[in-house]
């Protein structure tokens, strides 16, 4: 009889073993659940702090351009104080081209700090009546003829961690 006792004390040590491997895998598991989980939530937390303050910004320079919006506030190439030209159709955008500095950092926003304020420009895009909807109307509409703004605003740097959002808006002045 106590050949068979000695036999089941090692079977029940390697299933005790096995279990506790089990176990421990399982609460690895739940654990990388639940990192993944925050990080996902302050990524998500991250992009609306930058969406609010892109939109701050986007309504700054609505503001004012519709203080200043007159073809002679606007320089007639390049950009200046964060007003710009009629963008060349044939060239890169401007907010998607990587060395432009004629970014306008935004007074109204609150964005976290490692981000950076947020900053927009205000492109000038003519008159209205070479715009869809425009070019058939008799008697004119007034808005057809009022010069047409497109507003970028964009929170957060490129190239560093933080989520970074680019609003636009078009703007049409009387």
């Amino acid at each position: 009889m106590n050949t068979g006792i000695q036999r089941q004390r090692g079977a029940t040590l390697f299933v005790v073993l096995l279990l506790l491997l089990v176990v421990t895998l399982l609460g690895l598991s739940s654990l990388r659940t639940t990192v993944m989980e925050e990080r996902m939530s302050a990524n998500m937390f991250d992009r609306s702090l930058g969406f609010q303050a892109a939109e701050s910004a986007l309504r700054e320079a609505e503001a004012r351009v519709a203080l200043s919006a007159t073809r002679a506030n606007f320089p007639a190439s390049g950009c200046s104080a964060g007003l710009c030209a009629i963008p060349n159709s044939s060239a890169t955008e401007r907010w998607l081209e990587p060395g432009f500095s004629g970014w306008i950092p935004a007074t109204t926003a609150i964005a976290p700090a490692s981000a950076g304020p947020p900053v927009y420009i205000a492109e000038s895009l003519g008159a209205g009546s070479n715009w869809p909807g425009c070019e058939r109307i008799e008697p004119r509409d007034p808005l057809c003829e009022s010069p047409r703004y497109r507003i970028t605003a964009r929170s957060g740097a490129p190239g560093n961690d933080r989520a970074q959002v680019v609003l636009q808006s078009y703007v049409s002045t009387p």
